[in-house]
């Protein structure tokens, strides 16, 4: 076995992998780029050294003699030695400190000097262009790194709403050479960060956050929400003669459309949805899951008898509970123990359960939701209201108020 493997495998002493270790944290945390924003002097930097014991220089001192060689041949590096004395072996020197002494070296240690000059002309390209951003840069150094090639153009996206704060216009209008839409739509989380730095404060809408919120936040518009519903009284619907059509609106023309039913149901699953009966007076909305934005500014909706209809499981209570922060006179249709213990036969799994509390369920409901919660009917309990017999349904919209 070779000595410099010996010491690789017996000793904790510090090698050029491990200074190599120390640099490559540095880039790691973005300091060796970040001071091309800053202009701050970080250099030169001390690494950290373990050396041998007195002990183990007097007991493995050809070892030393080899680890002391190897580390002074690790490029880039400057050693400082530092004398001793021994009895047997004399006065020798061996590495007592390790210095990098400039950010150059640290690079060419790593081999990024060409990352690291890829960096400076971005720096130099937002320092002339857009110098709010350099900060970010600073910030978030290799991120804006990996952005190197479409970085010209994120500035163009800055540099066009800066000159057209809140358009008012689609993404796909935006008139930017060598911009599409997909772009816009690809990068906006890193251009929300940026153009919050970048525009007036009046340009952004604070309430509208995240990914999706981008167009609502700077100005842009979004498509509609639609809402896909069926008239079930032919004689109410806006369509005569076209029976109980499927129809889906966005929200604000269905908010408009001359519709006049003094009750809505609202169903979670489609085979429901277009196999639903006629009704009298009604109207039947497919429904959306957690999220009611869709149906929330429909003014009418509160003078209607609504009817949530979802699967007897935690979420489907979860989901009754959300729709009742926005209409608190919702009531639950089929969602009922009676009709649970009647299909037992075609009992399902829910796999990840609601545990939260839902403040704004009736005591009925909110019996069964602890039960279904807390296991205490069978385990992870769970019944999809599309396996509600038909002739259950019927009955039970019988039974309603006219």
């Amino acid at each position: 076995m070779s000595t410099g493997k010996a010491v690789a495998e017996k000793t904790t002493w510090t090698r050029p992998a491990d200074l190599r270790a120390q640099v490559q944290k540095l880039w790691d945390k973005g300091e060796l780029l970040a001071q091309m924003i800053d202009r701050e002097n970080r250099f030169p930097r001390r690494l950290i050294l373990k050396g041998p014991t007195s002990a183990e220089i007097a007991e493995r001192f050809e070892s030393v003699r080899s680890w002391a060689k190897e580390l002074m041949a690790a490029p880039y590096c400057r050693i400082e030695l530092k004398t001793f004395s021994h009895r047997i072996f004399g006065t020798n020197a061996l590495p007592g400190e390790v210095w990098i002494d400039s950010p150059d070296d640290a690079l060419a240690m790593l081999g990024k000097r060409t990352e690291a000059g890829r960096f400076e002309r971005m720096a130099e390209e937002t320092r002339r262009r857009q110098p709010l951003l350099l900060n970010w840069l600073a910030k978030r150094p290799l991120k804006a790194l990996d952005l190197a090639g479409q970085w010209s153009l994120l500035m163009d996206v800055v540099a066009w709403l800066q000159a057209h704060p809140r358009p008012g216009i689609y993404l796909r209008q935006v008139d930017i050479p060598g911009v599409h839409s997909k772009f816009i739509e690809t990068h906006r989380a890193v251009l929300s960060e940026l153009l919050d730095l970048c525009l007036p404060q009046e340009a952004v809408n604070p309430d509208a956050n995240g990914i999706s919120g981008f167009t609502a936040r700077y100005g842009f518009r979004d498509k509609p929400v639609r809402i896909r519903f069926r008239v079930l009284d032919p004689s109410t619907s806006p369509l005569p003669g076209l029976g109980l059509p499927d129809v889906a609106l966005d929200s604000r023309s269905f908010a408009e459309w001359p519709i006049s039913v003094g009750r809505v149901f609202i169903t979670e699953n489609e085979t429901n949805f277009l196999a639903f009966p006629e009704v009298a007076n009604s109207l039947l909305i497919f429904g959306s899951g957690y999220g009611w934005d869709s149906v929330s500014g429909i003014p009418w909706l509160a003078d209607c008898r609504i009817y949530y209809w979802g699967d007897i499981d935690t979420h489907g209570f979860a989901i009754l509970n959300q729709l009742r922060n926005k209409f608190g006179h919702v009531e639950s249709f089929l969602m009922d123990r009676e009709t649970l213990m009647m299909h037992r036969s075609v009992w399902g799994n829910e796999k990840d359960q609601a545990r939260q509390d839902l403040p704004l369920l009736t005591p009925e409901e909110k019996a069964l939701f602890d039960d279904l919660r807390d296991n205490r009917i069978r385990k992870n309990l769970r019944l999809e209201q599309e396996f509600i017999g038909f002739g259950w349904l019927q009955n039970a919209i019988l039974k309603l108020p006219g």
